[in-house]
């Protein structure tokens, strides 16, 4: 259950055309927000860091579980929503 991203990072270096802030609340936002909370623009980026095929998720909701941030400490999430709607608009939407 991830993101349409998944099957875009194969190829070395993409670069996002466009950014946008969310608006309401969804699982890629909730991902989203996951994955710039541990330092990464989103999937794409954390794949080519990371040199990583895939991401590992709450099997119950698809939320992302874990994420190494750049410094290789660990960031654990719960497979409940941590994004609050004060937060949503804080997240960046990136369009391939």
């Amino acid at each position: 259950k991830m993101s349409k991203v998944s099957e875009v990072v194969t190829k070395a270096d993409i670069k996002p055309k466009s950014m946008h802030r969310a608006k309401i609340w969804s699982d890629d936002v909730e991902n989203l927000y996951r994955f710039q909370q541990a330092g990464y623009r989103d999937e794409v980026e954390y794949k080519q860091v990371k040199q990583v095929d895939e991401v590992e998720c709450w099997p119950e909701t698809g939320f992302v579980k874990k994420l190494q941030r750049r410094d290789n400490t660990f960031y654990y999430y719960n497979r409940q929503r941590e994004c609050e709607d004060k937060d949503v608009p804080k997240v960046k939407v990136y369009v391939y």
